[in-house]
């Protein structure tokens, strides 16, 4: 099916022309038209497989057709995502479809890590598009500086992440701020049940896409190595001599872990970097561009920070750390294998995350072999279970011992 049958304009057709896209991926089929209906649409679907065009480009025709110069530079599409890197890569969608339009929108980022002076003087200056992180987003809606009642259409991108930061809390407050005539918009890799309390508050008959993450999947090797804590450093090195991949992105379980693991591959002559929340936004931007280029091969990152990343040709995916749910799982994979093409994605286990990762098959419905890299054996034995009386309340490890145990133990990196 063509562009041409999803009623886009003759000059959105001539910018997807010019950019090289052929024809839409499923999820565009399916959303564009309903989008373009003034459809409540509920999708699910991965990141990678076309999301952001196929709320961008029905929502630059719906905001040509209403376009008031009377109302010129008030906002009138708001998009919300749980983090900066995806914020700045919607807001680049928005420019480069908008390019050819006769009369261009005012796009505006609103993120964390920036001058919030600086980005309300943006806004106040123009703003037809704004897209924001949900966390800035509630910290210049509170100070009251920001007029959204000219909003026709609401975008919540990844929304499954932003239930993470607690976002449904404060969901009233961005509400009641809004219009209530509106077009809203959902997008979800997954969709758990608190999901729905926000769609609830959002949107009462919304139509449900669902895109299939099987096909994509389908495209990536998965493999599973047992290996020793101590040795996943050598072993990744390993890997990348062995198979000379040009984009590796690592996923790890703290900030602090892509930091000190990062610095001692440099020291081995291999171009890595971290990528996590506490480095400054020109920093990580800057990173994120070598990475695409290739001039950075090795990505170390923790989840929130790459999460929504859109990039290009990423060899291979490396659970380094294990994810907490198989939908991270899910998610972590399918940065690799994108439009169409293959990828590898490799996870480290030893004798205490086996049981674990055993949970992401069976949620995953996938069922991988143990793989012994020689050289990097896996020692030692499984704990046996030991069946006894019940622990007494009080006397074990309390949460917070355990998970101040597991980031010791994922910090201790050797490598």
């Amino acid at each position: 099916m063509p562009f041409s049958t999803l009623n886009l304009s003759s000059t959105l057709q001539k910018t997807l022309q010019d950019k090289g896209f052929k024809k839409p991926t499923p999820i565009q089929e399916k959303v564009i038209p309903l989008v373009l209906n003034n459809k409540d649409v509920i999708a699910q679907a991965q990141t990678g497989s076309g999301k952001s065009a196929s709320f961008v480009l029905p929502l630059l025709q719906l905001w040509s057709q209403k376009r008031d110069n009377a109302k010129k530079g008030k906002i009138k599409i708001l998009v919300l995502t749980p983090t900066r890197e995806l914020t700045l890569q919607v807001a680049e969608v928005f420019e480069e479809f908008s390019k050819d339009l006769a009369k261009k929108p005012q796009i505006v980022s609103l993120i964390g890590g920036e001058s919030i002076g600086e980005q309300l003087y943006n806004i106040q200056q123009g703003c037809d598009v704004l897209v924001a992180t949900s966390g800035r987003f509630l910290d210049v809606l509170k100070k009251k500086q920001m007029n959204l009642s000219h909003l026709n259409y609401l975008v919540l991108d990844e929304a499954d992440k932003m239930l993470n930061f607690d976002f449904t809390e404060e969901l009233d407050l961005v509400l009641e701020s809004l219009p209530a005539k509106r077009q809203n918009l959902l997008f979800s890799a997954t969709y758990p049940p608190k999901m729905l309390d926000l769609v609830s508050k959002i949107m009462s008959n919304p139509l449900h896409v669902t895109i299939e993450q099987k096909p994509t999947v389908e495209n990536i090797r998965q493999r599973v190595i047992e290996v020793d804590n101590e040795k996943r450093g050598p072993l990744l090195r390993h890997l990348l001599k062995e198979h000379k991949y040009k984009r590796v992105l690592v996923f790890m379980a703290n900030k602090r872990a892509t930091d000190n693991i990062a610095e001692k591959f440099r020291k081995y002559g291999i171009e890595a970097a971290s990528f996590n929340a506490d480095l400054e936004q020109d920093i990580r931007n800057d990173t994120l561009q070598a990475f695409k280029e290739a001039k950075i091969n090795v990505l170390f990152a923790t989840d929130i920070a790459a999460r929504g990343l859109d990039i290009d040709n990423i060899d291979c995916i490396i659970n380094y750390d294990l994810p907490r749910s198989p939908a991270d799982y899910i998610h972590r994979i399918g940065r690799t294998a994108r439009a169409g093409k293959s990828g590898e994605a490799i996870s480290f286990i030893n004798h205490e995350t086996q049981e674990h990762f055993k949970l992401i098959e069976k949620r995953s419905h996938i069922k991988l072999t143990r793989e012994s890299i020689q050289g990097f054996e896996l020692t030692g034995e499984a704990p046996k279970k030991v069946k006894g009386p019940a622990p007494v309340k009080g006397k074990g490890k309390s949460k917070k011992d355990k998970l101040r145990e597991i980031k010791l133990r994922n910090g201790d990196l050797k490598c």
